[in-house]
Order: C-alpha cells, then structure tokens, then sequence
C-alpha cells in the first residue's frame, strides 16, 4: 500500500512552474481543489515537464479524434493565473508519472509517483492524482512549454543547453562558442 494517496478530483486548478536561474532551476507541479487549505505541490524534472507537456497535448488530440462532437479547448491562457502559488512546500519529487482519461468524467488524469530509492519498496511510494478538464491540461500543457523554454539556450549542434560564458559542444569536437 502506497504511504499516501492524494485524488485531487476535480482540481480547481492545476500548473507548473520554475523557480531560481537557468541552469539551477527547481521545476514543480502544482494543483489545488476548491475545499484544499493549500496548494499540493510537487518537483518535477525539466524532461518531466516536457514530456508531460507533449503528451497532454497528444492526448488531446487524440480525445478530439475519438469524440469530433466534445469542444475544443482555447490555447490561450493567463500567465499571471498559471503561476505557482506560495507556499511551495513540495511533498515529495516525482520519479514516475503517467495520464489517463476518464471518458465518462471528460476528465484527464495527471498520476505523479514518488522516486523510489534504489533498495526502496515501489509499493511505498507517495501517489498523487491531478484530475483536470480538458480545458485546464490545454493550459497546463501550453503553459509547460513557456516555463521550459525559459531556460538556457540549446546548443543547435548536440542539443545540450549553453551556458553563458560558452559551451564544450562535443560535436565541435569541444571548442566553446
């Protein structure tokens, strides 16, 4: 058994965000319901957050495939509303995550799995489920996308972010640029 399970279901609001300069970000996820005292806060990975970002929108995607007749959801978002909101007091880092969607909800679901140490036991690992409107992942996602090109630069040569005082770019057999 999981030592906490949290079902955020629905979320009033849900986000992500950065703090602290490029290269030494701290990458969060975060979300409330309406009854929730404060907001249930997460750290997640730069690549965590691209990848959820992209898959939320492939997801959409493909949930407007499947069902033509369901709306839209607008691109379009208010930055000041997707930041995170003090107080950024994480429960724990996330080492899996996964999405899901509930069709009779019209509702994608947003699972967020503690990192399990090496001799850690999998079943005691923290859970916590985001269940957002499709509205709210179309935001997420977009959102996810701004905080993460928000960072270094990339190398257009090995993909690796620069930094600014230069880059040991391997494809150019290490000259800084």
């Amino acid at each position: 058994m999981a030592r906490s399970e949290l079902d955020l279901n629905p979320v009033q609001h849900i986000t992500a965000d950065a703090i602290g300069q490029p290269g030494m970000r701290v990458f969060y996820l975060q979300g409330w319901r309406e009854t929730d005292i404060q907001p249930v806060t997460v750290i997640i990975e730069k690549v965590q957050l691209q990848t959820l970002a992209t898959g939320l929108e492939q997801m959409l995607s493909e949930i407007s495939r499947q069902n033509p007749s369901l709306p839209e959801p607008l691109a379009e978002f208010d930055e000041d509303k997707m930041r995170i909101t003090p107080p950024v007091d994480p429960l724990f880092r996330a080492g899996e995550m996964g999405l899901g969607y509930d069709a009779d909800q019209d509702r994608i679901v947003i699972l967020v799995r503690e990192v399990v140490q090496e001799d850690g036991d999998p079943e005691e690992a923290s859970v916590v489920r985001f269940w957002c409107n499709r509205q709210q992942a179309r935001w997420l996602a977009g959102w996810s996308a701004q905080v993460v090109n928000r960072g270094r630069p990339i190398c257009p040569q090995c993909g690796q972010p620069m930094e600014p005082e230069g880059h040991f770019c391997p494809k150019k057999n290490g000259h800084k640029h």
